[in-house]
């Protein structure tokens, strides 16, 4: 399904003009347009999905390999010293646009911006509980 009040539903089915990097059945790879880096890419599924939990098993278990080609074209190209592969998911992790896409951003080790959360110290007993309540889950 595409969206018609969609941006990335746009921009992924060609309706408008892009900086197209790749493009298959599935998914088209843009340059961003506000890229924290030169060469950041987008990755955009075709079909609507607002976010990870929505999007089809079968589509998402091939952004992980399309994410891997891009980053390796990216390095190759730009030299750059590290690569981020961010997906947010809600706005309170960050997510503006609610179509489910993949950030891969060259980073470079003169970089003056960060991605990153403080380093909590978790109690034992209690990671030990949670984690047998989701292991449970699966």
């Amino acid at each position: 399904m595409i969206q018609d009040d969609c941006i990335f539903c746009k921009l992924a089915n060609g309706v408008f003009p892009t900086n197209k990097l790749y493009e298959d059945d599935d998914f088209t790879v843009i340059l961003d347009a506000s890229p924290a880096n030169k060469g950041h890419a987008l990755i955009l599924p075709k079909q609507h999905y607002a976010n990870l939990f929505e999007i089809d098993d079968e589509v998402s278990s091939k952004v992980l390999p399309l994410a891997k080609k891009v980053a390796t074209a990216l390095k190759e190209e730009l030299g750059c010293d590290g690569i981020n592969v961010v997906q947010n998911n809600g706005p309170s992790a960050g997510q503006t646009v609610f179509h489910f896409h993949v950030h891969v951003i060259p980073r470079y080790d003169s970089d003056e911006f960060e991605i990153g959360w403080p380093q909590g110290e978790p109690d034992a007993a209690e990671q030990e509980e949670l984690a047998k309540k989701l292991a449970a889950r699966f």
